[in-house]
């Protein structure tokens, strides 16, 4: 008889105590659980990053620019650019500053006239190579100090010899690509900020000279936001220009980005 009793006295303490640790349980797990969903902010931080990536599904949608829009002044077509996007495959870039290069200009490869460098490469009876002289809406890329893929948008009419140098851009998409070719682990404006960035985070060769960027694939050359404002200054590294030129304000950017090439300082609001 003392083992049954023993036994239904366990059963019956261990029923009085249930109640008092759910409670118990329960008043210590309801600030566990705002605990749990106050993160929430940090998830919304944590989703703001891919934003690029979303942009640049819009990016998709974007029209290709027609060779008309390129077939115009080199001083005019430079701040028109801003804005506009870059794509090869997946690595989509705004552009965020450039540079004019016209006729008759003594800090343009177009000063010479037709020359090794700028006249167009024919292999079997086609154009194949940089051609700074062919029809505005082409690329013209050249190696610059033996290590830097330098791409310009040719301008202007055949024969005229101008085109605009594409110095920043900031990433929409394809940041890893990006990085790879970079070889730099980050997502802050040092990445793409100067002409050789551009090229390399684009793996552009001289070989992309002459490429239509107004036809679809290989790299093209999309409509974009117009910039609310824009910087203007004078061009970086043509000590060797004429004084005309290198005081020339034929530099542009878009006002307020981060995605701007040193030095900063020579930039200033249009007038």
């Amino acid at each position: 008889m003392s083992l049954p009793t023993f036994f239904d006295s366990f059963c019956f303490r261990g029923t009085l105590m249930n109640p008092r640790r759910t409670q118990r349980f329960k008043r210590v797990a309801e600030p566990e659980k705002k605990k749990k969903s106050s993160p929430t902010k940090s998830s919304k931080f944590s989703a703001a990053k891919p934003k690029r990536i979303s942009e640049s599904k819009s990016a998709t949608k974007m029209e290709i620019l027609p060779s008309s829009f390129f077939q115009i002044d080199a001083l005019d077509l430079a701040p028109r650019l801003l804005g506009k996007f870059l794509r090869r495959d997946d690595v989509v870039l705004q552009i965020t500053e450039v540079e004019a290069y016209r006729p008759n200009d003594s800090a343009c490869h177009g000063r010479f006239g037709i020359t090794s460098r700028t006249a167009p490469v024919i292999i079997g009876g086609s154009v194949a190579g940089a051609t700074l002289f062919g029809p505005g809406g082409h690329a013209y890329v050249y190696l610059c100090y033996g290590l830097h893929m330098m791409l310009n948008v040719v301008a202007d009419k055949e024969g005229a010899g101008a085109a605009v140098l594409i110095r920043s851009c900031a990433p929409i998409s394809g940041l890893n690509v990006i990085q790879q070719r970079r070889g730099l682990e980050t997502d802050k404006p040092i990445l793409l900020t100067g002409p050789g960035k551009v090229g390399q985070a684009l793996g552009l060769s001289t070989e992309w000279s002459n490429h239509p960027l107004y036809t679809p694939g290989g790299l093209e050359l999309l409509d974009g936001p117009k910039p609310e404002n824009i910087l203007v200054g004078p061009r970086v590294g043509i000590q060797y220009a004429s004084p005309v030129h290198i005081n020339a304000l034929w530099r542009f950017a878009i006002a307020g980005s981060p995605w701007i090439s040193a030095p900063k300082n020579t930039l200033r609001a249009p007038l």
